[in-house]
């Protein structure tokens, strides 16, 4: 791993902290960004990369501003980058737009099943994770659609080249 991989890894999981640590209130709850630059980094990183960035930046940002769900952000984010990684990549490669979109939905869909079930088995009742459940849909589209557009039409070449 070179120096300009391991700053831009890092990078992307100091944004994931950021992202963690405030949110944008609408009706009847909470929308955190951070998905978008787990998303994001899914698409840019190699699966175990992006299991690291995704699911350790998750859980430092929950650590140090909302421990509750710590651990079910460690799980959740992890395996959903990871996921979205090694769906989209092949030989360190994006495969395709179409993939890429493919990947990032069934990383939403982890998204919002981890958390549910989290939220169930944190909150010891099914009732809070469902009451939840629209606010994790929300959230899981902002970021595949937010996370997918930085990917395919922010990235300049100079970072493709780094990965």
């Amino acid at each position: 791993m070179n120096t300009k991989r391991l700053t831009l890894m890092a990078l992307m999981m100091a944004l994931v902290i950021v992202l963690s640590s405030f949110s944008l209130t609408v009706p009847g709850g909470h929308l955190y960004l951070n998905d978008v630059v787990i998303v994001l980094a899914a698409l840019l990183f190699n699966p175990k990369d992006a299991l690291l960035v995704c699911g350790l930046g998750a859980f430092l940002g929950d650590f140090f501003f909302y421990p509750t769900p710590m651990f079910v952000s460690l799980v959740t984010h992890g395996l959903q980058g990871y996921v979205i990684s090694y769906l989209a990549h092949s030989d360190g490669r994006l495969i395709s737009k179409k993939r890429s979109l493919f990947a990032t939905c069934i990383g939403a869909l982890i998204m919002v099943l981890g958390y549910t079930l989290g939220r169930a088995f944190v909150y010891s009742t099914l009732k809070t994770s469902i009451i939840k459940l629209p606010f994790q849909i929300l959230q899981a589209s902002v970021g595949v659609m937010f996370g997918y557009f930085l990917r395919y039409h922010t990235v300049p070449k100079q970072v493709e080249e780094i990965l």
